[in-house]
């Protein structure tokens, strides 16, 4: 006859083991808060100095103004985002441009081509992209992108420019497009790729009909992930675009419709949101003054327009995910 009693050191073993399960869990939730309660505390630092802002500037005034001159030599302060907002659009896009293509390609590359061995090389040291300090970047704009441009191509080009800005801004974001595609194209099942092969596919067919359009929602978060780093970058483009908050001529074109040469503004210095930032606090800011809540209404647009994109990757994985 068996004793259905347990003994004690069962006993005893088994609520160890649950205490340990339940400190695990109870230690996972509390990063879960702290990650959360950052998040919310970044959100009302910049929210309560960009309300103090806003009451002196009008949000109107902020998002129309084409002026951006918040410590100017002989007065008459301008808080207008337009210039900022059109250096930041010109060295995102421009930046992915670069990225989006190759580092698609490079993952395509990686994933359906390489070889194991290969592959093994050739993805860390593309990483290591993403690790290069970004100030090494802006610099290497400077002093080798921007002479060689002038050499070459654009003569005409200021020494300080967006387009040797975005062109690094999109080498930096390369790894961050091609490791997170790479990865959702290694998730597809191969049974997906044998099929296709089964039907007398090729492999470009193959990669670009079946396994792309399978892990497009990897795909697609990689590049707002991608966009929404371009859009925070600030040593790069502080370096080798410079800090003029400059607003290009608006030129008209054929019935009356108004637009701004490409030229204008990536062979010419600017100012992005951020480095607008950067300028603020490098100056003698005293807190409390209209300068520095500025510095809060920019960073509150930042958070914005990146939680907007990140939501918006959310969006299209959840829309597009696959489950196999």
């Amino acid at each position: 006859m068996t004793d259905s009693t347990e003994s004690p050191d069962l006993s005893r073993q088994g609520g160890l083991t649950r205490l340990k399960e339940g400190t695990y869990g109870g230690l996972f939730a509390a990063c879960a808060v702290i990650t959360l309660l950052t998040t919310v505390a970044i959100f009302a630092t910049l929210l309560s100095d960009a309300v103090v802002f806003f009451r002196a500037t009008p949000i109107a005034e902020f998002l129309t103004g084409i002026n951006w001159s918040p410590n100017p030599a002989g007065g008459g302060q301008a808080f207008g985002l337009v210039p900022l907002l059109i250096g930041t659009l010109v060295v995102t896009i421009t930046a992915a441009f670069i990225s989006i293509p190759v580092g698609t390609l490079t993952a395509i590359y990686l994933s359906e081509y390489a070889t194991p061995n290969a592959r093994s090389i050739l993805k860390p040291l593309l990483e290591i992209l993403a690790g290069v300090p970004t100030v090494v970047y802006g610099y290497f704009a400077l002093v080798y992108v921007t002479p060689a441009l002038k050499a070459t191509l654009f003569p005409e080009m200021s020494t300080f420019n967006a387009l040797s800005a975005s062109i690094m801004v999109g080498i930096m974001t390369i790894p961050m497009v091609s490791s997170i595609s790479e990865d959702a194209m290694s998730a597809v099942p191969d049974e997906l790729r044998q099929a296709g092969y089964g039907l007398g596919a090729t492999k470009f067919e193959v990669s670009t009909g079946i396994v792309v359009p399978a892990s497009i929602s990897g795909i697609a978060s990689s590049y707002i992930l991608a966009v929404s780093r371009a859009i925070g970058e600030t040593m790069i483009v502080v370096v080798a675009m410079g800090a003029q908050a400059r607003m290009p001529a608006i030129r008209e074109a054929a019935f009356g419709i108004p637009f701004i040469n490409p030229a204008d503004v990536l062979l010419e210095s600017g100012m992005t949101i951020t480095v607008a930032m950067v300028q603020i606090t490098g100056g003698d800011l005293t807190g409390g003054t209209l300068p520095y809540n500025s510095m809060f209404a920019l960073g509150l647009t930042l958070f914005a327009v990146t939680l907007v994109m990140n939501v918006i990757s959310d969006i299209i994985a959840e829309r597009y995910r696959e489950e196999y």
